[in-house]
Parts: C-alpha cells; structure tokens; sequence
C-alpha cells in the first residue's frame, strides 16, 4: 500500500479523472435538465442515486467527484444568463447560444460555470472541456469550435489569467 493511501490522499491520476468523470456528468445533468425541463434539484439527485458509480447493464457507471459535479451544475443555475451572454460574445452573431447543438450549449454553460468561480485555471477548464467535445464529438469541427470560444469567454471572464501569461 502506498503512502497517500495511508493517509486518505487521493492520488493525482485519481483526481483527474474523478474531475474528469463530474465534468462529463455535469454536462449530460444540465443537457437533461433542458431537453426535460427538470429542475437541478430533481436531477442532481438522480445522478447521485441512479448514475454516479451505479450498476448498469453495461457495467458500473464510473465514479466521479460530486461536489465538482454539483457545484458546477449548481453555479451553470446560477450564473446561466452570465454564461450565456459571455458565450453569446464568442459565437458568430448569427448564432447566439439558443440556436446552438444542445450538446454544446450544455458544454459551454458547464465550462463557463468553472470559469465564473476561479478555483481551476482557466487553460485547465478550456483544455477538459475541448476533450469532452472530442468524446461528444468524434467526427466535425466541433472540439476546436469549443476551443475558440472558451479561450474568448475566458478571456472576458478571467482577463487577469491572460495578462498574466503574457507577461
């Protein structure tokens, strides 16, 4: 057994896709709660009770950490018009977020939730949810859409991370 498991740590590895996993989670919860009209509440205790690490038919449902997933999916609620308007400013004027794939428009309210509240760095956030696009996406040019348009909500949002690496 290893040191960090002594002590309770989670290793590195671990975290990251436990991050990973909440991510993917929280972007299929905000997805439902539109495509359904249920409320956060209703879904996230769906997730936690029916998704979250349960038993499939396929398999077990991987494991994820749950208060990034709730808190993401509580802040994308509560920061939504924010987010929106932000996302709105990196899209193409003829298509503001209402006119967008669902999937995406899930996606960008995800991200844009982690960059309202700097607790994970910008390039961080950008780069996880581009590959949560490549997932989504496997095919199109959709990973590099979601790649511009973060990098300029992130900039509008969080323009002190972007001075920062230009110095």
């Amino acid at each position: 057994m290893s040191g960090n498991a002594d002590k309770g740590a989670t290793p590195r590895s671990d975290r990251r896709t436990l991050s990973r996993a909440a991510r993917l989670y929280a972007v299929q919860a905000l997805f439902q709660m539109e495509s359904a009209g249920q409320s956060a509440d209703r879904v996230l205790k769906e997730f936690r009770t029916y998704r979250i690490g349960a038993e499939e038919a396929e398999g077990v449902s991987p494991e994820a950490d749950e208060a990034l997933f709730e808190r993401i999916v509580g802040d994308a609620v509560t920061w939504q018009s924010k987010i929106d308007q932000a996302t709105d400013r990196g899209l193409v004027a003829k298509w503001p977020i209402d006119r967008i794939d669902p999937v995406l428009r899930a996606l960008f309210r995800a991200a844009g939730a982690e960059l309202v509240t700097p607790r994970t760095p910008s390039r961080v956030v950008i780069t996880e949810y581009v590959q949560l696009a490549e997932a989504f996406f496997t095919e199109g040019k959709e990973p590099k859409f979601v790649n511009a348009v973060l990098d300029h909500v992130a900039r509008q949002l969080r323009p002190d991370d972007f001075a920062k690496a230009s110095n």
